[in-house]
Order: structure tokens, then C-alpha cells, then sequence
């Protein structure tokens, strides 16, 4: 693993509300380390233009115990990190949501990912 970063996933999430933001970054805090602390809450900067939230993730200090998530609607984010780490991380969003792939972009170390996360079944 050559990649500067081998073991974090950056995340961008948009396309949804404040709250479906704070549902996602809250849910993934659980499971990794983030630069995202609890009192970090996602605010809406303005009202006419589209809001991005971003984190990043170290998957290799997992945390078990987080349980499926409630959104009001379908969530977009972008993961992107090296192979590895968004395997691992895209294993845990489907443990946790229902994860629909939207595209995929592979480089020599890094990937990018586009999914559309929803409230899994049940």
C-alpha cells in the first residue's frame, strides 16, 4: 500500500437534508475514527445552493456495535481512498443502509465510489 492515506476513506455526502447528513456521519463515527467528532453538526450554508458534507474515515480502527440507520430520504456519496480501505468501508455501509452502486472511477492506488444510500428493509 503505496497510498499516502492506504487506511482512510474520504466521504462526501449530498442530495439530502441536514439531518440525513448528521444520520450518516453519526452511524459511520460508530463503526471508524473520523475527523467528525458528535458535536460536529452538518449545517445547511445556504438555501438556494446544493450543500456537500465531508468526513473522512480510518478504517482500520473499526468499532463494532452500530446498528442500521433511519433516513427520511436516499442519501449520495462519494467514497474515495485507496482499494482496500473502500472495500472495507463500502462492506460496513451495507451492513448498515441499502447501498445502491452508482458508478465507480479505479486509479493506479485510489478508487471513487458513488452510491445512493437508503433505510434498509425490515
Amino acid at each position: 500500500m503505496d497510498s499516502e492515506y492506504p487506511e482512510s476513506v474520504s466521504v462526501e455526502i449530498s442530495g439530502c437534508s441536514k439531518d440525513d447528513a448528521r444520520v450518516v456521519f453519526d452511524t459511520l463515527c460508530a463503526c471508524f475514527a473520523s475527523d467528525r467528532c458528535a458535536e460536529d453538526v452538518p449545517e445547511e450554508l445556504s438555501q438556494t445552493r446544493p450543500t456537500v458534507w465531508l468526513g473522512t474515515f480510518d478504517v482500520a480502527d473499526a468499532h463494532e456495535g452500530a446498528r442500521p440507520a433511519r433516513l427520511s430520504s436516499s442519501v449520495d456519496a462519494d467514497l474515495q481512498g485507496g482499494y482496500w480501505a473502500v472495500e472495507r468501508f463500502r462492506r460496513t455501509l451495507d451492513s448498515l443502509f441499502t447501498v445502491h452502486d452508482l458508478s465507480t472511477a479505479s486509479g493506479d492506488q485510489e478508487e471513487e465510489l458513488h452510491v445512493r444510500l437508503e433505510t434498509k428493509p425490515g
